[in-house]
């Protein structure tokens, strides 16, 4: 599989989405850039955030249309339904704040 390529900005994006935004299993907070959920979270919100479009509704859409895997292939989340409902606010106030800084 071919990796798509990456820009700066949205490196520096992943990064801080991979830093602050976690999701919670049974109380363990996993971090998107561990669970390596942040590169791909970034390039699907950028496009959003310079085409000023990026509100509640976009951002639960798209993290409801990414998907995790689990258990080795046996099961499939949404990543909506593994970040806590602060996390997704939390990550709304980071983007609103990055896009501000654009």
């Amino acid at each position: 599989m071919a990796k798509s390529p990456s820009t700066p900005a949205i490196e520096a994006l992943a990064a801080e989405i991979g830093e602050n935004i976690y999701i919670d299993v049974a109380k363990w907070h996993l971090y998107l850039a561990e669970a390596h959920l942040h590169t791909p979270l970034a390039e699907q919100v950028y496009p959003l955030l310079l085409e000023d479009r990026l509100n509640q509704g976009e951002l639960e859409k798209i993290l409801g249309g990414l998907t995790v895997t689990l258990g080795e292939g046996k099961r499939q989340l949404p990543l909506l339904e593994l970040i806590p409902a602060s996390g997704v606010a939390r990550l709304l106030t980071l983007l609103t704040d990055y896009q501000d800084n654009l």
